[in-house]
């Protein structure tokens, strides 16, 4: 299954237990309906998307008025949030890069967690170098290379402007990973290691050791606006309340097991030695 099918798999779950909660059978559901019965069994598998139409009397013939428009919101996100790899890349990775440089000017407080490479805006230029390669390397679309690793360190420009704030995970994994190759970590670390004395940055690292405690990919939080994160075969951006609200508590626990200051500064010359 793709990130799409995850979605709607997942909204054909909520609406079966909202049918069972009214105690209906699928064949009831779909008479009350004015369906066929295959269609009821069709969406709840997350084999056909509903309709908002499908929606409302979904909602109407279980009795449960109330949860229709949080239903409603789902199917949009459903809907838009999902943007295809291969259609987002098409016009290639600068262009990738361009919206980013949006993103992130427009947010006031940007939270990022990036479980195993450092992030986009911390990157040096020899080490987005090695990440963008190998993007377009299983991505496939236009191979752009030099120009997105152009538009990815004018990326950076943003982190000088003392209007915005940046609050950045990283798991300690992301400082052993190789990429590129040992000449590339060093500089990258030896340049990771300098953004903590960046006074609008607040940089952290998730020790190796550190509890587990919450399930979590890579995902960036503008302000409290939208979340964005990532999946080999799909981008998502996330717009409903409830989920980022998710995502902040989230972030709150992983920065409960953050390293900063001196501490993540011990953390990142422990793997400079190493290299």
């Amino acid at each position: 299954m793709n990130a799409v099918d995850d979605a709607r798999a997942a909204l054909g779950a909520r609406l079966r237990e909202l049918r069972r909660a009214a105690h209906l059978s699928g064949i009831d559901l779909a008479a009350r309906c004015g369906w066929h019965s295959s269609k009821v069994s069709r969406i709840e598998r997350g084999k056909q998307a509903p309709s908002e139409a499908d929606l409302a009397a979904w909602c109407e013939a279980c009795g449960n008025l109330a949860v229709l428009d949080d239903l409603v919101a789902s199917l949009r996100n459903l809907r838009s949030m999902y943007l295809e790899w291969q259609r987002t890349l098409a016009a290639g990775h600068a262009h990738r890069q361009r919206q980013s440089i949006e993103l992130e000017e427009q947010a006031r407080l940007v939270r990022w967690f990036e479980p195993d490479t450092i992030p986009g805006l911390l990157q040096t230029e020899d080490y987005a170098r090695a990440i963008l390669r190998a993007c377009i390397a299983i991505t496939g679309g236009r191979d752009d290379l030099e120009e997105a690793v152009a538009v990815r360190i004018a990326r950076k420009r943003v982190l000088q402007r003392g209007r915005h704030r940046f609050h950045i995970l990283i798991g300690e994994a992301g400082l052993h990973r190789t990429v590129g190759d040992s000449t590339v970590m060093i500089e990258q670390l030896e340049a990771l290691r300098s953004e903590l004395d960046r006074p609008n940055l607040r940089l952290g690292i998730i020790p190796l050791d550190a509890e587990y405690r919450a399930p979590a990919t890579n995902f960036v939080l503008y302000d409290r606006a939208q979340v964005i994160t990532e999946t080999v075969s799909a981008e998502l951006t996330i717009t409903r309340p409830s989920e980022i609200a998710l995502h902040e508590k989230t972030f709150a626990l992983l920065a409960e097991q953050t390293a900063y200051g001196e501490s993540a500064r011990a953390l990142i010359s422990a793997a400079l030695r190493r290299g």
